[in-house]
Formats: structure tokens, C-alpha cells, sequence
């Protein structure tokens, strides 16, 4: 397939890129800038026309959209909601009309709301089937994000629209020691729970997420307009999830006895039953020895039984 992919530069986006590619499709990377040495299409997603004029001359069969403002109070709220919602609807446009047959969006696991400080999840584990509630303009923008592209797959039954969740994006460097997106790396992440609670200790390998990509792409249906959870098989933390979840958001509190040790707080198995599709990657396989031996050392009130840290700020 000739696939289009918005937001190629990012983090998810190059993972995505280079798995479709391995694969045996033509991708056409899109984004507003590239690393020099890199090639891809330069555009503004947010203009209807250009967009749709790119399209038309790259004639993709498949269009993939991961291209956003991609952190929450990165950017006034009006500028987050204007851009994400402004580029999706221009970039589903002009792949109907660019003649693809395949279109899957990336929303969001914020669309929950869980960053409001009275979320009450209503049960767990979370999944495509827990109430949305978005509490900030990056989680409103990906909720109005799913419903065009519902509101697409209504209009135009011919092509296949979809959307994903890709929980907490965790590139290949980042296991190494580079900065995640939050600034902190990994370990960080894991040795300071107060840091991954904020995100309710979800993540996901881009290398995985690039693979449910490519597995939605090939398959011969899905429901219209579905979306998806994409996330890892366990939580992004060394203590039992369920005590370290109650701690950081009480509104969990009588949930959290549906959940393993170091079960996923958010569930795919929406894609597993549909797609077939089931992470690979783990902080347990990927992390160094030597970061994996220090974890299993006692090292601070997380770890020793002593008081857990301060609750979670967004």
C-alpha cells in the first residue's frame, strides 16, 4: 500500500513509519518539519486546501493521522483544540477525497478525563467502554477527534475509518536513558511513582503500537469507526498497581481489587479480539540489566514499604 503518515517526525511517528516500511508498503511521511537528512512532505494540516491538494498528488491508500499538539498545557487550550481538531477533519477530508480506502486516527487514553481530581473511573480495568470526560482542551480535542472520524465512517461507508488509544508512547531510545516525554526518563518513571501516576502508570513501545498499525491496516474489516486501546500487558511500576493507584487517585479506591499485581490499568483487549493484535515489548524486557537490578534493590519509600510520595499533580 501507498500509505500516508501524518506526524512522521514524532516519536510515535517514526517508530510507525519504519515498521510500515520494513513491511512492504510505500509510507509518504507528512509533518510540519524533519531532522535534517530526513525526507517527508513539509505541510500545514490545519489548511483544508493545501492539505487537500498534498493528498491528491501523493494518492495514498491508506492514510494513517498521528499528527497533533501531543501534550497536554503545551500550548493555550484554545490553540490545542483549534490545531488537533482543525487538522484531523482536514486530513479525513482529503484522504476521501484523495480516493483512500483506509483511515485510522490516534486519540487518546486522556479522553477518560482522569486528570480531573473528582474522576471516579466507575470500575476497572478501563477500556473503549468506560465513560469519556475530558477535563482539559488536549483530552476535549482528541473526543471530538473520535467523533469525526465516527461521523466519517457514517458518511462514507465505502472506507474503513478507525481510531486508537495508544497509551503512554515510550520510544526505542527512551529505554536507554533519553528523555520521555514528560522530560523524565524510564527509570525515573518506575523508581518515582509520582511521576508515572499522573498518566495512571500506562505506556506502550512504539514498536508495538507501530505493529497494531500495521495489523489494522492489513485486515479485511473492522467495525466502523472503532476505537482501540493500544497499550502494554502491565503497569509502568515496581509496586502492586492497585495500592499505588488508590494512593495517587482515590477515586479508584473501590475499583482497584479487579487488578493484578502488575496488571494494565487500561485493558486492549478490544484488539487482541478483533485484530489479534498483543504488545510484545515490557520495562521488563527492555530495560538495561543494570537498571532492572537496581529497581529490585531497595531504594527510597516506594520500595522499602515505607509512606509513598506526595499525590500526583498534572
Amino acid at each position: 500500500m501507498r500509505i500516508v503518515v501524518t506526524g512522521a517526525a514524532g516519536r510515535l511517528g517514526r517508530s510507525v513509519a519504519q515498521a510500515l516500511r520494513d513491511a512492504g508498503h510505500a509510507v509518504l511521511s507528512v509533518d510540519r518539519a524533519f531532522a535534517p537528512g530526513d525526507e517527508g512532505e513539509t505541510a500545514d494540516l490545519t489548511d483544508r486546501d493545501a492539505t487537500e491538494i498534498l493528498f491528491t498528488r501523493l494518492a495514498p491508500d491508506a492514510v494513517v493521522h498521528l499528527a497533533a499538539i501531543a501534550v497536554p498545557f503545551s500550548a493555550p487550550e484554545h490553540t490545542i483544540f483549534t490545531v488537533n481538531t482543525a487538522m484531523a477533519h482536514s486530513v479525513l477530508e482529503a484522504a476521501v477525497a484523495a480516493g483512500a480506502s483506509r483511515v485510522l486516527v490516534a486519540s487518546s487514553p486522556t479522553v477518560l478525563g482522569y486528570g480531573s481530581p473528582t474522576w471516579d473511573p466507575g470500575r476497572l480495568p478501563l477500556d473503549e467502554r468506560s465513560p469519556r470526560g475530558a477535563s482539559n482542551s488536549y483530552a476535549l480535542s482528541k473526543i471530538c477527534i473520535e467523533e469525526t472520524v465516527a461521523a466519517f465512517a457514517r458518511r462514507e461507508p465505502s472506507v474503513r475509518f478507525g481510531a486508537f488509544r495508544p497509551c503512554y508512547v515510550i520510544s526505542p531510545e527512551e529505554w536507554s536513558g533519553a528523555p520521555t516525554q514528560q522530560g523524565h526518563t524510564v527509570l525515573e518513571r518506575l523508581e518515582r511513582p509520582e511521576l508515572a501516576a499522573v498518566s495512571l502508570f500506562n505506556y506502550v513501545d512504539a514498536r508495538d503500537v507501530a505493529a497494531f498499525v500495521g495489523t489494522w491496516l492489513e485486515a479485511d474489516r473492522t467495525p466502523p469507526g472503532a476505537v482501540y486501546v493500544v497499550g502494554a500487558a502491565d503497569s509502568l511500576a515496581v509496586e502492586p498497581v492497585a495500592a499505588l493507584l488508590a494512593h495517587f487517585h482515590p477515586g479508584t479506591t473501590p475499583y482497584v481489587s479487579a487488578l493484578d499485581a502488575d496488571a494494565p490499568v487500561f485493558s486492549s483487549a478490544a484488539a487482541a479480539r478483533d485484530l489479534g493484535w498483543r504488545p510484545t515489548r515490557s520495562w521488563r524486557t527492555e530495560l538495561a540489566p543494570e537498571d532492572l537490578a537496581r529497581l529490585e534493590s531497595p531504594r527510597g519509600p516506594a520500595l522499602d514499604g515505607s509512606p509513598l510520595p506526595q499525590k500526583a499533580v498534572s
